[in-house]
Protein backbone atom coordinates (compact mmCIF):
# COMPACT_ATOMS: atom_id res chain seq x y z
CA UNK A 1 0.00 0.00 0.00
CA UNK A 2 1.45 3.17 -0.77
CA UNK A 3 2.06 5.83 1.74
CA UNK A 4 -0.87 8.58 1.80
CA UNK A 5 1.85 11.09 3.60
CA UNK A 6 4.22 11.34 0.71
CA UNK A 7 1.52 11.08 -1.75
CA UNK A 8 -0.11 14.01 0.22
CA UNK A 9 3.02 16.19 -0.02
CA UNK A 10 3.86 15.31 -3.66
CA UNK A 11 0.88 16.95 -5.05
CA UNK A 12 1.42 20.16 -2.62
CA UNK A 13 4.85 20.42 -4.13
CA UNK A 14 3.20 20.14 -7.72
CA UNK A 15 0.76 22.96 -6.92
CA UNK A 16 4.13 25.11 -6.05
CA UNK A 17 6.07 24.11 -9.23
CA UNK A 18 3.30 24.82 -11.38
CA UNK A 19 2.78 27.69 -10.18
CA UNK A 20 6.43 28.91 -10.52
CA UNK A 21 6.33 27.50 -14.04
CA UNK A 22 3.49 29.35 -14.80
CA UNK A 23 5.22 32.26 -13.90
CA UNK A 24 8.77 31.66 -15.81
CA UNK A 25 6.85 31.01 -18.98
CA UNK A 26 4.48 34.12 -18.84
CA UNK A 27 8.01 35.84 -17.69
CA UNK A 28 9.56 34.56 -21.49
CA UNK A 29 7.32 35.28 -23.69
CA UNK A 30 6.78 38.70 -22.22
CA UNK A 31 10.65 38.82 -23.15
CA UNK A 32 9.99 37.57 -26.60
CA UNK A 33 7.56 40.01 -27.42
CA UNK A 34 9.72 42.71 -26.10
CA UNK A 35 12.46 41.52 -28.10
CA UNK A 36 10.28 41.26 -31.40
CA UNK A 37 9.17 45.16 -30.92
CA UNK A 38 12.81 46.14 -30.64
CA UNK A 39 13.92 44.37 -33.73
CA UNK A 40 10.54 46.05 -35.76
CA UNK A 41 11.11 49.35 -34.43
CA UNK A 42 13.32 51.85 -33.24
CA UNK A 43 11.96 53.73 -30.65
CA UNK A 44 14.12 53.79 -26.98
CA UNK A 45 11.22 53.32 -25.02
CA UNK A 46 11.16 49.68 -26.57
CA UNK A 47 14.73 49.42 -26.02
CA UNK A 48 14.65 50.30 -22.19
CA UNK A 49 11.89 47.88 -21.46
CA UNK A 50 13.76 45.05 -23.64
CA UNK A 51 16.61 45.39 -21.60
CA UNK A 52 14.64 45.73 -18.36
CA UNK A 53 13.13 42.29 -19.17
CA UNK A 54 16.47 40.86 -20.37
CA UNK A 55 17.76 41.52 -16.96
CA UNK A 56 15.08 40.14 -14.77
CA UNK A 57 15.02 36.99 -17.30
CA UNK A 58 18.82 36.84 -16.25
CA UNK A 59 18.54 37.70 -12.66
CA UNK A 60 16.08 34.40 -12.00
CA UNK A 61 18.74 32.27 -14.29
CA UNK A 62 15.87 31.62 -17.21
CA UNK A 63 18.02 33.05 -19.85
CA UNK A 64 21.92 32.62 -19.51
CA UNK A 65 24.33 35.88 -18.48
CA UNK A 66 25.95 35.80 -21.56
CA UNK A 67 22.99 35.66 -23.77
CA UNK A 68 21.42 38.41 -22.05
CA UNK A 69 24.80 40.27 -23.35
CA UNK A 70 24.66 39.19 -26.71
CA UNK A 71 20.87 40.16 -26.90
CA UNK A 72 21.75 43.93 -25.13
CA UNK A 73 24.20 44.30 -27.76
CA UNK A 74 22.47 43.38 -30.91
CA UNK A 75 20.17 45.92 -29.74
CA UNK A 76 22.20 48.71 -29.14
CA UNK A 77 24.05 48.29 -32.16
CA UNK A 78 20.94 47.86 -34.17
CA UNK A 79 19.59 51.01 -32.21
CA UNK A 80 23.05 53.00 -33.39
CA UNK A 81 23.24 52.27 -37.08
CA UNK A 82 19.64 53.74 -37.55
Amino acid sequence: MPNIRSAKKKMRQDKKRTVRNERQRKMVSHLKKEVKKVSKTEAKSFLEKAFSGIDKAMKKKIIHKNTAARLKSRFSKFLNKT
